[in-house]
C-alpha cells in the first residue's frame, strides 16, 4: 500500500490520479496507523515552508514522516515536500525542516538574473551527475526528459545528495536522495508521461 500523507497542504487530487494511472491506488491519510502500515509513503506539498511545517507539526504528522523515512521505508517528497525534507528553510524567517536529508531551502532570487521570471513556472530539462550512476527514480527515463517546476525556492548545500538539477540561468536543485528517501522540486504529477514514469518507479523502490 502507498499512502499520501495528508496534513492539509498538498494538491492531493492530481497527485492520486497520476498513481492511479500508473496502476497504484494510494490511501489519502493523516493517520499514523495507516502510514505505519503502508511501504511507501509520499508528502506533497504547496504553499509556503513555514506554514506546512507548522501543519505537519500541529497534526503530530511530522514524528510519522521521520519515523517512516528512518524506518528505510521508501518516502518521497514532492514540491514544498521535498523541501520539508531538508534541515530549515529561510522563507520568511528560518523555519526547522525534518532533517532526514541534509540541505537548506533558500530564496533563487540572488542567483536567478533579473531577465529570468520567479516564481519559476515552467517545464524545464532535467540533468544528472556526471559523477555517479542515475538514481533509480530515473530508470524510466532519460537525461534531457522535461518536468514541470513552479516555485520560488530551492534547495541548496545539499549537493552530494543532488540527483537532478535544472537550468534556470543556474543550475537549481531539481531532485535529491539520501537512502531511501526522496525529494523532487518539480510537481510529476503535472508532467505529462515523464512524471508518471518517475511515479512509477518510485513505486517500485
Amino acid at each position: 500500500m502507498l499512502a499520501v500523507v495528508d496534513y492539509g497542504v498538498g494538491n492531493l487530487f492530481s497527485l492520486t490520479c497520476s498513481l492511479r494511472a500508473v496502476g497504484v491506488e494510494a490511501a489519502v491519510t493523516g493517520d499514523e496507523a495507516v502510514l505505519a502500515r503502508a511501504d511507501r509513503v509520499i508528502l506533497p506539498g504547496v504553499g509556503a515552508f513555514g506554514d506546512a511545517a507548522d501543519a505537519l507539526r500541529r497534526t503530530g504528522l511530522d514524528q510519522a514522516v521521520l519515523r517512516e523515512g528512518e524506518r528505510g521505508k521508501p518516502l518521497l517528497g514532492i514540491c514544498l515536500g521535498m523541501q520539508l525534507l531538508l534541515d530549515y528553510s529561510t522563507e520568511y524567517g528560518r523555519h526547522q525542516g525534518l532533517g532526514l536529508i541534509p540541505g537548506s531551502v533558500r530564496a533563487i532570487r540572488p542567483e536567478v538574473p533579473r531577465s529570468y521570471k520567479v516564481p519559476h513556472m515552467g517545464w524545464n530539462a532535467l540533468r544528472f551527475p556526471k559523477d555517479r550512476p542515475p538514481s533509480p527514480l530515473f530508470r524510466y527515463i532519460q537525461e534531457g526528459d522535461c518536468v514541470y517546476f513552479v516555485h520560488s525556492y530551492a534547495g541548496t548545500d545539499c549537493e552530494e545528495h543532488t540527483i537532478a538539477t535544472a537550468e534556470y540561468g543556474p543550475e537549481l536543485t531539481a531532485a535529491v536522495a539520501r537512502d531511501n528517501v526522496y525529494g523532487v522540486q518539480f510537481h510529476p504529477e503535472k508532467s505529462g508521461p515523464v512524471g508518471l514514469n518517475i511515479l512509477k518507479a518510485f513505486c517500485e523502490l
